[in-house]
């Protein structure tokens, strides 16, 4: 078998040169990324080196085909052994190349943008940004960072600990305004909405379960989401473990009944149907179904595997009906955890819990500054020797 190893600044020149010297017979086999030339490591120039052989007896067959004129000679065209698999490898090549430069490139704009801070608040804020905490509150954090550094100095040792005391009290500042903490109970109803696919009814289930478990309480539920039936099935299967009564209801004068129905319970638990909250109607259905001017608690369910902008419209969106503090969920779905902070700073609307998952009810933890720090820390140990 006849091996060569060519190199070209990309696949396809890469290829023609196994095809002008080898044939379309040539297989592919071995490509990878070189860096050659440079000055002092710099400027280095990228290569695609692939290395090809061609059989000399398909060499041979192709000769003896070409010498027989006969129809008998006419076979089936023998494909190339550059085939669709090697294009998808070598589209997965170009894909992986260009994730590692964006990466490369945000890294470099990153630095740059908190150059002006020392390098042990370029490691604390470089952290944070790779967790979504946007660049204003960072920018913010890094200036009183270097304020202390300035008028106290670093500790010799236990860096880590003192970069988790300084954001901690960075944050207690920072969230001093905003209301965070589970269920107020000082009012009877406690309700739940959001879109679709945002883990509603089991994050209701968990709140609900903390009231009858923990404080005693004599609660009840309530649904309107009447457009999934696994819905219903799934809150009557709550229901039925804590062994509280729940209503379906379909209009307002349904709602009406199943309040006064629960007239004696000290909490009524309210699930409402997820759609698609791009859909204004569906937030005037609501009202249709929902007296939102009853003493209601009302939590927005948002997803931390949410994009931030869709967040934002989301809350847009259901502003109308009046939010009271959010609930994060799907926390065990992500590692970037800064949209909390992003999220609540901007709209002024605190966070009331966070899920990590579909147990009930052990998966859900009650907001504070503390466990924020927690998220956005727990790996700054092992990660800062990365960044």
């Amino acid at each position: 078998m006849k091996v060569k190893k060519y190199a070209a600044p990309s696949m396809n020149e890469a290829m023609k040169k196994v095809r002008s010297e080898l044939g379309e017979d040539a297989v592919l086999l071995n490509s990878k990324v070189t860096y050659r030339g440079g000055f002092m490591g710099l400027f280095k120039k990228k290569m695609i080196e692939v290395i090809a052989a061609i059989d000399p007896e398909v060499e041979n067959e192709k000769m003896e085909i070409s010498k027989v004129k006969t129809k008998t000679a006419s076979k089936p065209v023998i494909q190339p052994a550059y085939s669709m698999k090697t294009e998808q490898d070598s589209a997965r090549l170009v894909e992986v190349e260009l994730k590692e430069l964006k990466q490369m490139i945000t890294t470099l704009k990153s630095k740059s943008q908190f150059e002006k801070f020392s390098d042990d608040v370029q490691e604390i804020l470089l952290y944070l940004k790779k967790h979504d905490v946007n660049d204003s509150t960072l920018f913010q954090l890094g200036e009183e960072l270097e304020g202390k550094i300035t008028s106290e100095g670093l500790p010799v040792e236990g860096r880590d600990e003192w970069a988790h005391r300084e954001v901690k009290q960075f944050l207690h500042h920072h969230l001093k305004e905003i209301e965070l903490g589970g269920i107020s109970y000082k009012r009877k109803y406690i309700n739940v909405i959001g879109p679709t696919g945002v883990g509603k009814t089991t994050t209701l289930a968990k709140m609900a379960a903390e009231a009858v478990i923990e404080k005693r309480m004599k609660i009840a539920f309530i649904t309107t989401d009447t457009y999934r039936i696994a819905a219903i099935e799934q809150l009557k299967t709550y229901a039925g473990l804590l062994n509280v009564p729940v209503e379906v209801i379909y209009k307002m004068e349904d709602f009406k009944k199943a309040i006064d129905k629960f007239g004696d319970y000290d909490h009524v638990f309210i699930d409402t149907a997820g759609r698609n909250f791009r859909e204004k109607k569906y937030v005037e259905d609501l009202k249709k179904i929902i007296d939102f001017d009853l003493q209601m608690e009302t939590y927005l369910v948002l997803s931390l595997t949410s994009k931030e902008r869709d967040m934002r419209e989301i809350i847009s969106q259901f502003s109308s009906v009046g939010i009271d503090r959010f609930i994060f969920t799907k926390l065990d779905e992500t590692s970037g955890y800064g949209s909390i902070i992003n999220i609540i700073s901007e709209v002024k609307i605190g966070a009331a819990y966070v899920t990590n998952g579909q147990d009930v009810p052990e998966d859900i933890t009650e907001m504070n500054v503390d466990e924020i720090v927690r998220l956005l820390m727990k790996g700054f140990n092992h990660e800062r020797s990365s960044i």
